[in-house]
């Protein structure tokens, strides 16, 4: 017999719900809790989003997600544990503060029987921890702090400290690593890689641990083709040569060759070295090639062109330190033996590297730096430019001091001194020709003391790039050879040297390219028998200005026919009437020179550059060419030269650089009058360079 009774559509219990006796309803609990904690099992963890991990020190934060409310517990290899609860949104934090060595470890996460792990890079810098209230005593300059024993793990070698496997094989769940990122992590370089590791570049200590050889192999090749007035003698090469002046072409091929080994103690970075041993090896082949007898030689038998080699140890010194000045790297150094020095901005008194002593530095944060210069210098070898053996009885004494920010912020002031003393003997040059003195006028060895008072600046204000230049020389020249002895008969036929330089350039960036106008003015001599020496001239300078190498007028020289001496010499801007600029002497008897310019700098690409660039170039006084000449009323005038350069980089870089110029001379009534030339000059050069 059964005992009925009525259901209520709201008493789920028929349908299997939890209403029914109490037992019914404690199994169903059990149940749904086993059925939570298997869910539970199968949630997931996470470190980091499944990323390695990389810490400078204790104490680093970890983090990861998780179920809502869920107990995670943290453990590091070789450091301890750690425990943290999931947010509302199943986000979990915790700040590591037990100690960790340096080196890859594995960090190990569980919550509910799952366990996620993740890698984790500890480098210790440094100290973690000082004690409270205790200060360190000052430590001097250039003293490194010591570190605390307890949390520094010593890197016997840190340049050579091994990539963690993660970034060498490893890659995150998910996150595959790029192609060419996987070609640069940990690769390994070469002896003949000079853009990866390489022990031969400086990147790692050749021995010790701050011990670093830089090894430099430079090829400069040089292809010149140009148009000059080359004079024709008694002795011309065709009997049609019946002129003053002869067939103008002319042809150059130059390849040096440049071997540098640097050796030096120290950071390769900001920091100033500690000492430094340099050499540099130079070796040389030249071929030149004319269209008239009696010019690669005095020897007219020794016909139109000339091949010559040589091999000079151009760089030789040694550099130290001699002191910190600063906590901010402030120093003072000294550097003795054959160097380069460029005493200003654009090289416009002096510029070579030649044997000599040198003190330098900065202060002020590198606010100021300052150089003091003495120099005796060498001979330098004909036909190649490069130095012998030999002293050439001049002595250079250069000090300069830099002023950074001066007035506006961006633009660097720059003070000097210069002085010279030429005691020159009497000196051929290797093709058997009289360089010294030269051989005009009177012909005699002569003493000169000359001091240069300059001031220089290079920078911005605003927008536009301001470069300025303004010299005064003054001095005695015991007998120059175009003023002669005294005509008075006086006691001296020395003459007093007083002449002056300015030079100014305006630039304006925008955007990828660069218009700029100049202006470069040096004073003539308007009487040369006056015993006044008013031409000014440097010691020994090699300018980069209006147009720089790529000028017609700035690049070649041009010799005054049938006189030993140029109107002007290969790489300078002035008519010095010097007998060559690397083995003759200083002539304050000159024209002078006036040169207007205009151009233009393009960033074709990256990888691509434009200089375009118009001069118009006059003397300042004729009276000392018409001297040497015997011709009266030659005009100033010389003429309009016009050049465009290129320079092609196809790497990006400095290994490989190709530049590629013309430049076309356009005669002026002045140059008419000395060289009885109408038809344009014209220069073509190309000069591949190519660094390891």
């Amino acid at each position: 017999m059964f005992v009925g009774r009525t259901v209520d559509p709201s008493d789920r219990s028929a349908g299997g719900s939890p209403a029914g006796p109490p037992a019914a309803r404690r199994l169903f609990v059990i149940v749904m809790l086993v059925a939570t904690y298997a869910v539970a099992q199968t949630a997931p963890i996470t470190i980091n989003d499944d990323r390695p991990l990389y810490a400078e020190g204790v104490p680093f934060m970890l983090s990861g997600t998780s179920l809502p409310g869920a107990v995670i517990t943290i453990s590091i290899e070789k450091s301890g544990n750690g425990q943290t609860t999931a947010d509302a949104n199943g986000q979990w934090t915790l700040m590591w503060t037990a100690p960790v060595k340096t080196g890859t470890w594995t960090i190990t996460a569980t919550s509910g029987g799952v366990t996620a792990t993740q890698l984790l890079r500890v480098q210790i810098q440094g100290n973690v921890q000082r004690q409270p209230m205790i200060e360190p005593p000052p430590l001097r300059y250039g003293t490194p702090e010591l570190p605390n024993p307890d949390t520094y793990q010593e890197m016997t070698d840190r340049w050579r400290i091994t990539p963690p496997p993660y970034e060498l094989t490893e890659k995150p769940k998910g996150r595959p690593i790029p192609k060419r990122l996987k070609e640069i992590i940990g690769q390994e370089g070469a002896t003949l890689d000079p853009y990866n590791t390489n022990l031969l570049k400086g990147d790692l200590p050749i021995f010790g641990k701050d011990w670093f050889l830089n090894l430099t192999a430079i090829s400069d090749t040089l292809a010149e083709s140009r148009t000059l007035p080359t004079p024709s003698g008694v002795s011309a090469v065709k009997p049609t040569s019946i002129t003053v002046f002869g067939k103008d072409n002319q042809n150059l091929f130059n390849e040096n060759l440049i071997a540098s080994f640097d050796l030096f103690q120290g950071l390769t970075a900001f920091k100033p070295i500690e000492q430094r041993y340099k050499i540099t090896l130079i070796g040389n082949l030249n071929y030149v090639h004319l269209r008239e007898n009696g010019l690669v030689k005095p020897d007219v038998r020794r016909g139109t062109s000339r091949t010559d080699g040589d091999v000079a140890l151009q760089e030789f010194f040694y550099e130290r330190k001699i002191a910190d000045l600063s906590p901010n790297y402030d120093f003072i150094s000294f550097r003795a033996g054959s160097q380069p020095f460029n005493s200003d901005f654009r090289g416009f008194i002096f510029n070579d590297t030649n044997l000599g002593f040198r003190v330098f530095g900065n202060y002020a944060s590198n606010r100021y730096q300052y150089n003091l210069a003495v120099f005796d210098r060498l001979e330098k070898d004909t036909n190649s430019g490069l130095n012998t053996r030999d002293l050439r009885d001049q002595k250079v004494v250069i000090a300069n001091v830099y002023w950074q920010d001066f007035l506006v912020h961006g633009y660097t002031q720059q003070f000097s001194f210069h002085f010279v003393r030429d005691e020159g003997p009497f000196h051929y040059d290797r093709n058997g020709v009289l360089v010294r003195p030269a051989p005009v006028g009177v012909f005699t060895p002569h003493e000169i003391r000359a001091a240069y008072l300059g001031e220089s600046g290079l920078g911005h204000i605003g927008r536009f790039n301001v470069d300025h230049a303004v010299y005064y020389v003054f001095g005695h020249d015991d007998l120059n050879p175009i003023a002669g002895p005294d005509p008075n008969l006086r006691d001296s036929n020395g003459v007093r040297i007083g002449a002056g330089m300015a030079a100014l350039e305006v630039s304006y960036d925008r955007d990828w390219y660069r218009p700029r106008l100049a202006f470069f003015y040096a004073t003539g001599d308007h009487d040369p028998r006056d015993r006044k020496a008013t031409g000014f001239d440097a010691i020994y300078d090699s300018p980069n200005f209006a147009g720089g190498g790529f000028s017609f007028f700035n690049r070649l020289g041009i010799r005054l026919a049938g006189s030993g001496v140029a109107l002007v010499e290969r790489g300078s801007l002035l008519t010095s009437l010097r007998s060559s600029k690397d083995e003759g002497q200083p002539n304050y008897v000159n024209p002078g020179v006036q040169i207007a310019s205009a151009g233009i700098d393009v960033d074709v690409t990256p990888r691509l550059k434009a200089i375009g660039t118009a001069n118009y170039i006059r003397l300042d006084a004729t009276q000392s060419v018409e001297a040497i000449l015997f011709q009266g009323n030659i005009h100033k005038t010389l003429g309009t030269d016009i050049s465009l350069g290129l320079r092609y980089r196809p790497m990006l870089n400095q290994n490989v650089v190709i530049v590629g110029g013309t430049a076309v001379l356009l005669p002026g009534r002045g140059f008419k009058d000395i060289y009885e030339k109408n038809r344009p000059l014209v220069h073509v050069f190309t000069n591949v360079i190519l660094t390891f």
